[in-house]
């Protein structure tokens, strides 16, 4: 009987042990959707223009990119060239997330001083969902240093003190003042020569094509000439000063193209898509500032100025964006920016046709739901055509300056796929698209 309790006293000792129960996964805070989101937010309130929209939206996926990929590199993971900020100092141990939200709080805090409260208490609500810990704290720490040599290296690069070029006069140029041609000397983030993008320049005012697009955009785009269907779609693209501007709405529409990404994927498109946008203001702003020419209202008020035997002055006429536009019209900033935005998404997932859908800040009320109108796009070149294409319907743009400008876009967002952020070792493209 003494042996029987002694083997079963024993047996517990010699049981196989049980599996550890799995850690609980580390809480997913969507670090570079949170604060991509936080960019959207602060553009919108402070009613930055198209470029300067553009820079800030490269600012933070460039440092959301160079935080992740620094402790990547670290660890000896799959490394990738960075964006602005080399790995040196990175942490290994360091969280990822953590130094993502760290790195985007830095870069906004200092463009945007006054929303430091709404800021702050973001990044304490994040990191509060990470916990506390060493692999926090150094991500973080690290992350914060990167935020802040990005917005350093970014210093002096351009984009200010503003400058105007003066209101022009005679037929066929711009005859308003505007600020913001300090753009065209803006370093580029990404395209070296982004400048060489500039375009062919609009058509000779006594042409047969310039003729052609006069016409096109004086019935398509006249106020007095109802079309509610048309009206509807600039609208839904106008992206007015005080929304997340063209810029942002392609920023929306990676967001929801690649809502499943992991961090580190996600972070890449960011900046990818942040530095081709960016990098598109500068031919954009050179364009304008170069050829400087009129806009469509004041260019068929005033045809019987142009030369052309194919063109008739109205002078009556108003273009249906109720506005005659504030900055030389060729080239289109929408289409190009439109360009861009599309390429980089379609050369990231190797596949135009990635369906989605879109609610921009300036889309016009559903009269059915009382609700914006959401539309949805079978993919991303699509949604550029419409883009650019509603300029004209506005009466804001040449069918040419659409065109060129989409093909400018395109043509910065290829040169920054094919050589920014790819693996140090390895193949680096499938095709055209990057790995």
């Amino acid at each position: 009987m003494r042996k029987l309790v002694m083997l079963l006293v024993l047996l517990p000792s010699l049981a196989v042990p049980l599996p550890a129960a799995a850690a609980p996964p580390a809480p997913d805070v969507d670090a570079a959707g949170t604060w991509s989101q936080a960019a959207l937010d602060a553009i919108r309130t402070h009613r930055a223009s198209d470029s300067d929209a553009a820079r800030t939206y490269a600012m933070v996926g460039a440092a959301l990119y160079d935080a992740v990929n620094g402790i990547a590199t670290a660890r000896g993971d799959r490394a990738r060239t960075p964006a602005l900020r080399d790995a040196k100092g990175a942490p290994p141990q360091g969280d990822q997330q953590a130094a993502a939200v760290a790195a985007a709080h830095a870069v906004l805090v200092r463009l945007y001083p006054d929303a430091v409260a709404t800021l702050d208490a973001r990044l304490a609500a994040d990191l509060a969902r990470l916990g506390q810990g060493p692999r926090v704290s150094a991500g973080r720490s690290w992350g914060a240093t990167v935020g802040a040599d990005v917005y350093t290296l970014r210093q002096d690069d351009g984009s200010s003190p503003v400058e105007a070029q003066p209101a022009g006069t005679g037929p066929g140029v711009f005859g308003q003042e505007w600020p913001g041609a300090q753009y065209r000397h803006m370093r580029p983030f990404a395209d070296a020569d982004a400048a060489r993008h500039l375009g062919g320049g609009p058509p000779a005012l006594d042409s047969l094509d310039y003729a052609a697009a006069f016409a096109e955009v004086a019935l398509l785009g006249n106020a007095a000439v109802p079309d509610a269907g048309k009206s509807a779609v600039f609208q839904f693209w106008s992206l007015p000063a005080g929304s997340d501007q063209p810029p942002g709405a392609w920023v929306q529409i990676a967001l929801a193209a690649g809502r499943t990404l992991p961090l580190a994927d996600k972070a890449r498109l960011l900046a990818l898509l942040g530095m081709a946008l960016a990098d598109t203001a500068v031919p954009t702003t050179l364009a304008k500032y170069t050829y400087r020419h009129w806009r469509p209202q004041v260019a068929i008020q005033q045809a019987d100025t142009d030369g052309n035997p194919y063109t008739t002055a109205d002078p009556a006429w108003r273009a249906r964006a109720g506005s005659a536009g504030g900055t030389p019209e060729y080239i289109s900033g929408h289409s190009s920016f439109s360009g861009a935005g599309a390429a980089v998404l379609a050369g990231f997932f190797c596949s135009d046709r990635v369906p989605f859908t879109l609610v921009t800040d300036s889309a016009p009320v559903d009269p059915g739901t009382g609700q914006p109108w959401a539309r949805s796009f079978p993919g991303f070149s699509a949604a550029a055509a419409d883009a650019g294409r509603s300029r004209v319907l506005g009466g804001l743009h040449f069918g040419f300056s659409n065109l060129d400008g989409l093909a400018m876009g395109r043509d910065v967002a290829a040169d920054i796929l094919a050589a920014k952020l790819l693996p140090r070792s390895g193949p680096t493209h499938v095709g055209a698209c990057p790995r």
